[in-house]
């Protein structure tokens, strides 16, 4: 009996991979089975330190600082191509080249400060998430971190089903938070003439270059580098190196996608800021002052818009914070703890916090230091490793891709330094 050739592909079911790769596939349909690793990178772009920053920016300069938005999603696109190239190059993760290429002692120092930079990463969404619910629902701040905690818990048991379903569930909140923008932008009602000439570089004045430096200066978060790599490292079984190019094109589109999601969110903050805070005279630096705001002058449905917004992107950043810091101790030093023990040690820190109270401000300015100390070491090696073909093969850096990430690295470091400067010196 002759054997029955199964196909790869079904025409009413999402298509494999393999089927793609293999040209058996036409159409939009053909970048399916790649979308998901940069939307779970992506959320780290949308944190609750975003939500602060954008509102700061919008209600003080109005819409001045939105190229300044744009330049940093640009930036992150190149940076995230790289982390995930060298995941599909290598099949090993940012952390695991680094053991490999590094010292010992260099990779257990690089260990211990991606591990500082997840628990600073996750003080601020912890914390965001929380006074989401409290801002939404009235509850106290302690049942709301007690509250976020089940949340995270909730949403880490996604990832026992398959790391599909942890994307799919990401990327559902993705959408849940683009989607409450769009409310509050339709009631906002911007001019477009004035949402596009934010989109002319100016400043005004010294403090509007500090807030620029504020934003393009958080605008690479290091455990978003170290995750991603490890998102693409085994994703999809690409053995030639005319098939890894194959692949890197496919989630280019990927990060193009959730880039473009990611900005329009950080805009969409920026310039309902400016439209709603600005146009009144008021500068807004607070979250639930914000929020106690849009209820007052746009009504109960902006403002719910907006809690909604910072909850769900608080719990969806922390559980991805979760999975890096599980990527960077089995990468630098080959250890691993339990997905559930790892979230309760990184909760300790802000639930301490909200528990003792402590002044959230000041613990989340210390969270931001510990952000600009770490970036440097997740940066720089991804540059000098992607721009190495011993270790990229044919994936390697083009030379204007390698004098790019070398330019924005340096920026981006440079940046961190001086917000440094200005928290221990200005202050």
């Amino acid at each position: 009996m002759a054997q029955m050739k199964i196909p790869l592909f079904h025409p009413y079911k999402r298509p494999s991979a393999e089927a793609v790769l293999n040209g058996d596939v036409k159409g939009f349909k053909r970048i399916l089975p790649f979308l998901g690793p940069a939307f779970i990178a992506a959320v780290a772009y949308i944190d609750p330190g975003n939500f602060a920053t954008n509102i700061t920016a919008g209600s003080e300069y109005g819409y001045l600082l939105l190229w300044v938005i744009v330049a940093s999603n640009l930036m992150a696109v190149l940076i995230q191509s790289l982390s995930a190239k060298l995941g599909i190059a290598t099949g090993k993760n940012l952390p695991e080249v680094a053991r490999e290429n590094f010292s010992k002692p260099t990779s257990i120092l690089l260990w211990v400060q991606a591990e500082l930079v997840i628990m600073a990463t996750d003080l601020a969404e912890f914390i965001g998430a929380a006074l989401g619910l409290y801002l939404l629902f009235n509850i106290p701040m302690i049942p709301a971190a007690i509250i976020t905690a089940i949340g995270s818990f909730a949403i880490l048991e996604l990832q026992r089903r398959g790391v599909r379903a942890f994307e799919a569930g990401v990327s559902a909140m993705v959408v849940m938070v683009v989607l409450a923008f769009a409310v509050q932008l339709f009631i906002a009602e911007p001019t477009v003439g004035d949402v596009m000439s934010g989109l002319v570089p100016g400043f005004a004045g010294v403090d509007s270059l500090l807030l620029a430096t504020g934003i393009l200066g958080a605008t690479v978060m290091p455990h978003a580098i170290y995750l991603h790599s490890s998102l693409t490292q085994h994703r999809v079984k690409a053995e030639t190196p005319a098939m890894k190019k194959r692949v890197f094109r496919f989630e280019f589109i990927d990060i193009v996608i959730a880039m473009v999601v990611a900005g329009a969110i950080n805009m969409a903050m920026l310039i309902i800021a400016a439209a709603v805070f600005h146009t009144r005279g008021l500068h807004i630096e607070d979250l639930d002052v914000a929020y106690n705001s849009f209820h007052e002058l746009l009504g109960p449905t902006a403002a719910i818009s907006f809690g909604l917004g910072l909850l769900i992107a608080g719990l969806a950043s922390s559980s991805v914070g979760t999975l890096a810091g599980d990527v960077v101790m089995q990468g630098f030093i080959q250890k691993k703890i339990r997905l559930y023990v790892r979230r309760t040690i990184t909760m300790i820190p802000p639930l301490a916090i909200i528990i003792f109270g402590i002044n959230a401000t000041k613990a989340l300015v210390w969270s931001q230091v510990i952000l600009s100390f770490g970036i440097a070491f997740a940066l720089i090696p991804l540059v000098l490793f992607t721009s190495n073909k011993r270790i990229m093969g044919e994936l390697v850096n083009h030379k204007l891709t390698t004098m790019l990430g070398w330019a924005i690295s340096a920026l981006v470091v440079s940046l961190n330094l001086y917000l440094i400067y200005q928290t221990f010196f200005e202050h």
